[in-house]
């Protein structure tokens, strides 16, 4: 019998899961380790946990699929900077014994001596996550993209650029360079997975954190045109109606109520008439119940203070209510893709 010849979709399918394996499963066990330092949680039945591997092979599965449709390029699924990660490791296992420490204190607000505060909203002077410095400084920068990849298992990097299908099939046929801005930016990780996808496009990376966006204009050097602007989302320095696409993840579940509303209000103004408002964030309730448990031991524990009122609120409600109509809500793994249009008219 001649041996079975693998398609190389097949064979892109198997290095995918054998890699993807091979990253999540030390990083479960590092977790199981963790847990008896942390605060008390509630602890998940074995119903929650078989809805969180079913929802996380339907990520995977999603990932693979969209590059499979051309959503983007089959390279994105094996981008993860591993050997970078790996070296980080020492730097990050200090970095998660203070964050312990700072869990078990209730620092809540423990931040660097030599950044003016002042400088920005209440709600962002904080160290969200436990992390040290929160936003305000070169080392939380640097450790960032491995702790967050740490936290979820990995997969970071996969729900990130789910944001990147409806944005190629929104621009496919466009006359010049798309003008697309990436809101709350943070070290660059989405926008560079987008510019790998539609690398003629005209970029804006937009963070409130002059660390992020140092640390992402390295990140983002290979990238042909793309501007870094330091700048608070809810007042954004963009004329109205100048952005073709504006895309963010893992924004709005840090941000309160208010601070949600403006920066909706302020993507609309921004966004031409038909232009495309793409985002990726936490899950939430109304559309992942049965992740319950998981989002709140999230808002309980990791120092998330505007994580409660989020669950609550859908974000396609909060879209909606801005004059978006929204035309997709998808569930990914332990987040959520939205996607909105502003009406032509």
């Amino acid at each position: 019998m001649a041996p079975e010849v693998l398609s190389p979709s097949r064979l892109t399918r198997l290095a995918y899961r054998a890699r993807e394996a091979a990253i999540r499963l030390p990083l479960v066990a590092v977790h199981l380790g963790l847990r008896p330092f942390m605060p008390p949680a509630q602890r998940p039945t074995e119903r929650d946990l078989l809805a969180l591997r079913r929802r996380h092979r339907a990520l995977l599965e999603r990932d693979i699929r969209n590059t499979e449709a051309g959503s983007y390029p089959r390279e994105l699924l094996f981008s993860l900077p591993v050997a970078d990660y790996v070296a980080d490791l020492p730097a990050l296992a200090r970095e998660i014994g203070r964050m312990v420490a700072r869990a078990r204190r209730g620092a809540v607000r423990d931040l660097p001596d030599d950044v003016d505060l002042g400088r920005y909203p209440d709600y962002f002077r904080r160290n969200f996550h436990w992390q040290s410095d929160g936003y305000l400084s070169p080392r939380s920068a640097a450790l960032y993209d491995a702790g967050v990849e740490f936290l979820f298992l990995g997969t970071a990097d996969v729900m990130r650029r789910q944001v990147i299908p409806p944005i190629t099939a929104f621009v496919s046929g466009a006359e010049g360079p798309s003008r697309i801005l990436d809101v709350g930016a943070g070290t660059g990780r989405t926008l560079g997975q987008l510019a790998r996808a539609l690398p003629d496009a005209k970029y804006f990376a937009l963070d409130l954190s002059p660390y992020y966006l140092r640390h992402a204009t390295r990140a983002l050097s290979s990238v042909r045109d793309v501007s870094f602007v330091v700048d608070n989302a809810e007042r954004m320095p963009f004329r109205d109606g100048e952005l073709d696409v504006v895309t963010s993840t893992f924004l709005f579940h840090e941000l309160p109520t208010r601070a949600r509303q403006a920066v909706a209000r302020e993507a609309y103004r921004v966004l031409k008439p038909g232009g495309l408002f793409v985002v990726l964030d936490s899950a939430q309730l109304v559309e992942s119940d049965e992740l319950r448990v998981f989002l709140e031991n999230f808002a309980a524990s990791m120092n998330e203070p505007f994580f409660a009122s989020y669950l609550s609120e859908p974000l396609e409600g909060l879209f909606e209510a801005h004059g978006f109509s929204v035309r997709e809500v998808a569930p990914c793994f332990l987040s959520k893709l939205v996607v909105a249009a502003k009406p032509s008219g």
